[in-house]
């Protein structure tokens, strides 16, 4: 009996892997999707997106040892904004730091030599990430600015940072669009993203750049090594953390024994020298030394001589 070939479904990439991401959004022939994605995200007027342009993404560098980054999509609007987007799938201790820095980066990048400060523009920050990242709070959105929380007044807007978190989604949905391009951003299977292209006309198109990339052998194996080195490289991170954590136990272990050893030697030899006050004190009363000359020389009080 012969067995009838089976196709093998076609596994589609997830827009949350920031080498997907950055094929669909930072498209410049596909700039509709992404400012569609921002308009979710961003608190700016309707004209900033009348002009949007996917500018380079690498941030440049001022000097020759000085540390450059690449961000996944970067972008220009209408009055000039620029506004970054970066995915983040693996917890990254620094990350805080890493856009602080990379937003100084966009900062300075726009101010040339014998400029005003007046022609900085704002720089926004878009990160998503698949884990945790704001302690102490449920919410998947936040925007942070430079705000005087007591007084209730904002010193500027030029620099803004938002932090969208997948693992913080609710079951349940906000009614709000920007619900929506989180779930799709999240969706792991076929059928996810299917029952998501039905909700707008944009999700269907980015679902359909999603299948024909997927579908590309080219794009498929960039994505393949790409995931290899993601995968390497937070084994790495979690190699490296394991060994710490066993070189910190141990050292805690040799500081704990050590310290007990000095303690127990320090405990032994009161207890050796106490023995031996109480010895020569004895020795001194049976001879008949006055109480006062026996307490002088072993430092033992009369109350302890006498009951010798």
């Amino acid at each position: 009996m012969v067995k009838k070939n089976s196709v093998t479904p076609l596994r589609l990439f997830p827009l949350k892997n920031d080498f997907v991401f950055k094929l669909v959004f930072g498209d410049k022939r596909r700039v509709d999707l992404l400012t569609a994605f921002l308009q979710a995200v961003l608190d700016l007027p309707a004209e900033e997106y009348k002009k949007v342009t996917i500018v380079d993404p690498n941030v440049k560098k001022e000097y020759n040892k000085d540390k450059a980054g690449i961000l996944d999509v970067k972008i220009h609007t209408t009055s000039g904004n620029v506004v970054d987007v970066e995915i983040q799938v693996e917890p990254d201790a620094p990350l805080e730091k890493r856009i602080l820095f990379y937003q100084a980066k966009m900062l300075t990048e726009q101010i040339g030599e014998g400029n005003d400060y007046d022609v900085i523009k704002p720089v926004i920050s878009v990160v998503i990430t698949d884990f945790h990242l704001i302690a102490n709070s449920k919410a998947y959105h936040h925007r942070f600015r430079f705000y005087d929380a007591k007084n209730k007044v904002e010193l500027t807007n030029v620099q803004e940072i938002n932090t969208l978190e997948l693992t913080k989604l609710p079951k349940k949905s906000d009614e709000t669009d920007l619900f929506d391009w989180m779930m799709l951003i999240r969706a792991k299977s076929e059928e996810e993203y299917d029952m998501l292209a039905e909700k707008k006309p944009v999700f269907k198109k980015v679902v359909a750049v999603v299948k024909k990339l997927s579908a590309d052998e080219e794009a498929r194996m960039e994505y393949d090594k790409h995931e290899l080195w993601r995968m390497d490289y937070a084994a790495t991170m979690r190699n490296a953390a394991r060994k710490g954590m066993a070189r910190g136990r141990a050292r805690g272990l040799e500081e704990g024994l050590a310290k007990g050893l000095a303690e127990g030697l320090a405990e032994g030899e009161a207890k050796g020298e106490a023995k031996k006050a109480r010895e020569t004190a004895a020795a001194m009363k049976t001879k008949g030394f006055s109480l006062a000359d026996i307490a002088d020389i072993t430092g033992l009080t009369k109350k302890e001589i006498e009951k010798l």
